[in-house]
């Protein structure tokens, strides 16, 4: 049977309706902050340490929840030296940052290198390579939410 690692991620917009897209340290794909569910965590806490852990912030409110999970498979030859999962399940957030929040990738953990805000038409059209599928599902379930936060 496959194991999937438990996840969060985040879909973060600004004041303009404008998502949140991180530029990975390792320069192989830009994406949303998310991270692994630790034992004794709920998907909400999970959440909210990674936000801090990856982007320094917490100045947030969270608008939607994605109602269950998502999954998306490794492509073949990628491991990782202290677990074997096959995937991850995720649980999709989208939150709206304060208009005064800060974001500080420095500070912790260095996951991203830049970030921009971009159009959702722009986001629809790019290629996330094996994690394509999964955020164009996540961002069509939440696309009426971010639409409503741009007018």
């Amino acid at each position: 049977m496959k194991e999937y690692r438990k996840n969060v991620a985040a879909i973060i917009i600004n004041d303009e309706g404008k998502t949140w897209l991180g530029e990975r340290e390792d320069h192989l794909a830009w994406g949303f902050p998310q991270g692994g569910i630790e034992k004794g965590e709920t998907a909400e806490e999970a959440l909210k340490r990674e936000l801090m852990e990856e982007l320094a912030t917490n100045d947030f409110e969270i608008i939607d929840k994605y109602p269950g999970t998502l999954k998306y498979d490794f492509p073949a030859g990628m491991t990782f030296p202290t677990w074997t999962y096959v995937g991850q399940e995720q649980q999709y957030f989208l939150i709206k940052l304060h208009l005064t929040a800060y974001i500080d990738l420095e500070k912790y953990d260095h996951e991203f290198i830049q970030y921009k805000f971009v159009d959702l038409d722009e986001l629809l059209q790019m290629d996330f390579s094996f994690k394509t599928e999964v955020y164009r599902k996540a961002l069509d379930y939440f696309k009426t939410e971010i639409v409503k936060k741009i007018k």
